[in-house]
């Protein structure tokens, strides 16, 4: 069995041109994983959207670059059964400010708050650990999205 991806733009929101190509990336994130039977929501907003959630949620009245909202729903269908893990929600207006912050390029940045929010879906936490230039991360959460990042490194979503 395979993973279900679902992408999206929140209304007022202009559709990036790399869309299409979330759902791919993630489905090779999540078999590097061994992730297998899960349904992901991915969508995409900008700050005062994500800074709303934010407020709302986690009591903090600021954006944010990604949040991750889990889910313990299941369902069958004539697919199989599937594990419905949740929504990652990335603000594309926080996606430069990072990537100029990491001293990297869009692609590299994108790349990473998919599969952090991939991996806080699944449960995983890094408490209030942060990647840091140079220096390697110790958490079990953060180890492992730097491993998969690192296998998938030739991987381009936005061109």
């Amino acid at each position: 069995m395979a993973n279900r991806i679902f992408v999206s733009c929140m209304e007022g929101t202009d559709e990036p041109s790399f869309l299409d190509r979330i759902e791919p990336f993630l489905q090779k994130v999540m078999k590097n994983a061994s992730f297998d039977g899960e349904e992901v929501s991915v969508s995409f907003c900008d700050d005062p959207f994500i800074q709303e959630l934010n407020k709302n949620y986690r009591g903090i009245d600021s954006a944010t670059d990604v949040l991750s909202f889990e889910s313990d729903e299941s369902y069958e269908d004539e697919e199989g059964k599937w594990l419905c893990v949740g929504d990652i929600i990335i603000s594309l207006d926080t996606l430069p400010k990072n990537a100029e912050y990491f001293e990297v390029d869009l692609n590299s940045e994108l790349k990473r708050l998919l599969v952090h929010g991939l991996l806080h879906l699944n449960g995983m936490d890094h408490g209030e650990e942060h990647i840091e230039s140079g220096k390697a991360p110790e958490c079990e959460m953060l180890v492992l999205q730097e491993k998969l990042l690192d296998e998938l490194k030739d991987e381009v979503i936005i061109k």
